[in-house]
Order: C-alpha cells, then sequence, then structure tokens
C-alpha cells in the first residue's frame, strides 16, 4: 500500500513515527511478558494443574497470533491507525487484570481481550515499519523487532518483581502506563493519507490464496515456527520446572529476562550478521544450534545453575537471530501484502505452535519437562533442510 506523509512535517515525522511504533512495540510485548512467569502462582491461587495452565496459555497466544493475518489484511486496505492505538489499549488494560481475576473462565476472558490486542498491533505496526523506514527496512525491522523482545524481556522480570514484593493483585496497576502511552501515540503518531490515486482494495480470498500458495512463503512459515516452537516451550514449561525446584518468583522472571533479552540483542544484531554472512547461513546458524545448547542446559541445569542460566542466554540469542531476516525476507517476496505477511510471519506461525502447545503440558507433565524440551529442540535442526530452497530477494 502507498502512503503520503503530510508533507510541512516531513523527514520528522517519519523519524517520529519509527520512534514512538518502537516505543509502543517495547510496551505492548511488556505486557505480553507478564503471563509466563507468574502463571505458576496463579494456578496456584485458582487452583488448576500445568496441563491447565498450557493449555490457558495456548488459547492466549492462538488468540494473540493466529488473527494477525485477518487484521493485516484490513491494516492493508484501512488507512487508519484504528488498530495500532486500540492493540496497545486491550494489551495494556486486560493482561494485567490477569493476576485478580476471582476464577479460572474470569482469567481466560480477561487473557483472550488482552491477547487480541497483539493481533491488532503487530501487523499494522509492521507495515507501518516496512514503509517509514524506506531502503533502511532491515536495521529498522531489527531495530522494531528488538524493542519487541526487550519488552518481552522486561515483561517477566517487572510481573516477578511485583508478584514477589507487592503480590500478584498490584500487577493490575501498571495498566496505567500503557494507556498513557495510547494516549501520547494518539497525539505523536503522524496521520497519514491516501494519495490522490486510489490504492488498489485487496481481496482477502485472493489474496490468502497468493500468499498461502507461494512456495518461498510457506519454507519462511515453517523458519518463522521453528523460532516459535523454541521460545514459547521454554517460555512457557520452565518457570514450571523453576517453581517446582523451589526458586522464587524473582529468579524465574529474572531468568527469562536473560532468555528474552538475549533474543533482542540477536534481533538487534541480526541485519549485521545478514550483511557479514547472508541470509541463508544466519538462517542455518539459528535453526541448527539450538539443539546442542538445550542438551547441555539440560545436562547441567540441576548441578551448575549458573551456568546453566548462561546456556539459556545463548539459546534466546541464537533462536531469535534469524527473526528479523525472515520478517524482511518475507515482505520483500510479496511486498503488496506487507501487513498480512507480518501477520502471517509474526501471528499466525507463533499460533500454529500454540495449538500443538495446548497438549505439551499434559506431554511434559507424564515424560518429564527437559525430556519434553530436549526432543522439541531437535525439530528445528531437521526443518533447516528446506532452507536451501529460499532465494534471495532483493
Amino acid at each position: 500500500m502507498k502512503y503520503n506523509i503530510d508533507m510541512e512535517k516531513g523527514l520528522q515525522n517519519t523519524k517520529n513515527a519509527i520512534i514512538w511504533l518502537c516505543l509502543a512495540h517495547l510496551f505492548a510485548d511488556v505486557y505480553s511478558g507478564f503471563l509466563n512467569p507468574i502463571m505458576p502462582f496463579i494456578a496456584a491461587k485458582l487452583g488448576f494443574s500445568m496441563a491447565v495452565a498450557t493449555i490457558i496459555i495456548s488459547i492466549s497466544h492462538i488468540c494473540s497470533s493466529m488473527l494477525q493475518p485477518i487484521f493485516g489484511f484490513f491494516a492493508d486496505n484501512i488507512l487508519k491507525r484504528f488498530f495500532i492505538f486500540w492493540g496497545v489499549i486491550l494489551a495494556s488494560l486486560f493482561i494485567p487484570l490477569t493476576p485478580a481475576a476471582p476464577n479460572v473462565f474470569i482469567l481466560l476472558i480477561f487473557m483472550i481481550l488482552g491477547s487480541l490486542g497483539g493481533s491488532f498491533f503487530h501487523p499494522q505496526a509492521m507495515g507501518f515499519i516496512n514503509y517509514f523506514s524506506g531502503k533502511d527496512c532491515s536495521n529498522t525491522m531489527g531495530i522494531f523487532m528488538s524493542m519487541g523482545s526487550l519488552g518481552f524481556a522486561f515483561g517477566p522480570l517487572m510481573a516477578t518483581w511485583i508478584t514477589q514484593f507487592l503480590g500478584l493483585d498490584v500487577v493490575s496497576y501498571t495498566s496505567l502506563f500503557g494507556l498513557a502511552l495510547a494516549f501520547m501515540m494518539f497525539i505523536f503518531v503522524p496521520k497519514l493519507s491516501r494519495i490522490e490515486k486510489q490504492p488498489e482494495h485487496k481481496d482477502f480470498i485472493i489474496s490468502f490464496k497468493e500468499i498461502l500458495g507461494c512456495r518461498q512463503m510457506n519454507y519462511l512459515m515453517l523458519v518463522a515456527m521453528m523460532k516459535s516452537l523454541i521460545t514459547s516451550s521454554s517460555c512457557i514449561l520452565l518457570p514450571f520446572l523453576w517453581k517446582s525446584m523451589g526458586y522464587s518468583p524473582i529468579y524465574i522472571g529474572f531468568a527469562l529476562f536473560l532468555f528474552v533479552f538475549a533474543g533482542a540483542l540477536g534481533s538487534f544484531l541480526s541485519p549485521k550478521a545478514e550483511r557479514i554472512f547472508g541470509s541463508k547461513p544466519v538462517v542455518y546458524f539459528s535453526m541448527w544450534a539450538t539443539f546442542p545448547m538445550m542438551l547441555i542446559f539440560g545436562l547441567i541445569y540441576k548441578t551448575q545453575p549458573v551456568l546453566s542460566i548462561l546456556v539459556f542466554f545463548i539459546i534466546g540469542f541464537t533462536t531469535m537471530l534469524a527473526q528479523p531476516v525472515t520478517m524482511v525476507w518475507a515482505q520483500r517476496t510479496l511486498p503488496k501484502y506487507k501487513s498480512i505477511v507480518a501477520g502471517f510471519i509474526n501471528g499466525f506461525c507463533v499460533g500454529t505452535v500454540a495449538l500443538c502447545m495446548s497438549v505439551l503440558g499434559a506431554v511434559a507433565q507424564k515424560f518429564g519437562i527437559m525430556n519434553v524440551l530436549i526432543i522439541l529442540s531437535t525439530v528445528p535442526a531437521m526443518a533447516s533442510y528446506f532452507v536451501k530452497f529460499l532465494k534471495e530477494v532483493k
């Protein structure tokens, strides 16, 4: 979609838009990072098992992810800033309310509404970033995605600190920060207007057929799913493992902070690695390196907890290293569907993995969390075979 920025504000507005979108991504994903580390404590409060908790979190991921291509379709056809504003508002309002839920039903409603905020925000924001950044898309997308990862890293730290020192119910008050940011975005994110020639509206069915019928997109979606498989399984299951070992909420939050912070660092350095080594080697490394690192983690997490956290940090870095490369590669493959493509890579793929995660809690409960994580880490290594079929797109 083509956009035209008010000419009087020009380049400064473009920079402002990128800054505010990155800041919004940071805040939106702070809230997304709240739930995984404190879910064992919410489960203990409301009295449900790890298997039930995994299903609840999976439903949340499905709502925040599977619908992203649909909202991306509307974002590519509707120029309003509706999705980025309401995405931040929903996420910041309802996710912090989840620890205060009186029962599982209300908890699920809060999680679904908060997760829809992520579905609203991400596709349109990534489409805007692609447009505003122009030729410097790889670098800007790397910064944008690293800000989201950074937010997802600080979320566990903030939520567990509040839980341990102030109590679960106090988490709800953090909504005020996100709501204030949404108001500031309404003021400072520039309005966009159509150029004189009206852009062609995309047909829903044709758009999705073209995207899903593109072999290159299918391979890139597979890469994105492998990334999500490792991050989701680690962030959902390991807090239960650490809680069973007697670790405090703040320890669990700090461990997840390091993992996702490493991912943010990987996303930030991804464009530089791509320029030095090329796109395919970065993706290959990201998919292959996870298995040996997870195996080492499984061997030492009981006897060498400090060293195991360092290994966990490296897993986060390598897993997320290919994320910006994959996103930009997909948007260059089908440039007229920027927001929809972002919805598939960043959303649909995560949601597909979340469907599998809904039964993973029960499997991990029966066969052991660490055994399941080690087996899962072999899947990206095997799936890396398909990377050789990807074609470079400039």
